[in-house]
């Protein structure tokens, strides 16, 4: 998918979004309730709802496999960055994966700190390795290997990048076509929320990203890099073993806190029915 596709099916998903997608069918463990340490926040500004806690984060939905995230200092970062900004001012820090030219950009706009590319991109590099701080977020990857256009396999081609502010770790899972090994289980160490691809069939198929899920045992799951509610219901069927809790919002912007995060696994579509 171009840029230019992209942004038409973005539009489309913004607008699902905004007029209010209809219970999700999938799950008999709908939520309809308020979620301890999960907010739902606005758009204008993207503001802290509430406490002090240096453990917490905005979490926007931007459209694809890119979720913008926000610090209580005022760090902004957008995960699988396409040259396609979030909302309002330009990321500190972006993170990219190059399966395809939806999940990276070679025209970073000026301005962005940090530009971390999730494969190895320079002559004689085997891995990307990075491992940053910016006030109160830190990322760092932990390569995969991804397949290439001939069906071969690029070693480490992917990243899993981590974003930890204060003590809530958030992990994107990138572009992954692997199961993880327990290497790759221990650098990852606690992930209380893990952005997942679910449309399993360009990333891992779906009965192994369930299978990821259960390794990593995050809190919070928020799927992306889906394409129509088929490919959600049948993510939530699943992973239904697991006896997930099911939250569709109607807006893409949410407030989680390590300390009051959920005490079962929960699976927030902030990114709507048509993920985009």
């Amino acid at each position: 998918m171009n840029l230019r596709a992209f942004s038409a099916v973005l539009i489309a998903a913004a607008v699902a979004l905004l007029t209010g997608p209809a219970l999700a069918r999938c799950s008999k463990n709908l939520v309809e309730g308020p979620i301890p340490g999960i907010r739902f926040a606005s758009l204008d500004g993207v503001p802290f709802a509430s406490g002090d806690s240096p453990n917490r984060a905005t979490i926007t939905f931007v459209g694809h496999a890119s979720y913008q995230i926000d610090t209580p200092q005022g760090v902004r970062a957008i995960t699988d960055y396409n040259g396609i900004n979030g909302f309002g001012r330009h990321p500190d820090i972006v993170t990219m994966n190059n399966a395809h030219d939806t999940h990276y950009t070679d025209q970073p706009e000026e301005g962005v700190t940090y530009i971390l590319r999730g494969w190895p991109d320079k002559v004689g590099e085997s891995e990307a390795k990075h491992d940053v701080t910016l006030k109160d977020m830190r990322v760092w990857n932990v390569p995969t290997n991804a397949r290439d256009w001939n069906g071969g396999v690029r070693i480490n081609g992917n990243s899993i990048f981590i974003f930890a502010i204060g003590d809530l770790c958030i992990a994107h899972l990138g572009h992954l076509h692997q199961r993880l090994t327990r290497d790759h289980l221990d650098a990852l160490g606690r992930i209380d929320v893990l952005m997942a691809p679910i449309d399993g069939a360009y990333t891992l198929g779906v009965p192994l990203m369930a299978e990821v899920i259960r390794q990593i045992d995050p809190k919070v799951v928020l799927p992306m890099h889906h394409w129509g509610r088929s490919q959600l219901d049948r993510f939530m069927g699943l992973i239904a073993p697991l006896e997930p809790a099911f939250v569709m919002p109607d807006r893409r912007t949410i407030e989680i806190s390590k300390e009051e995060l959920p005490e079962k696994l929960t699976v927030i579509a902030v990114a709507g029915e048509g993920g985009g």
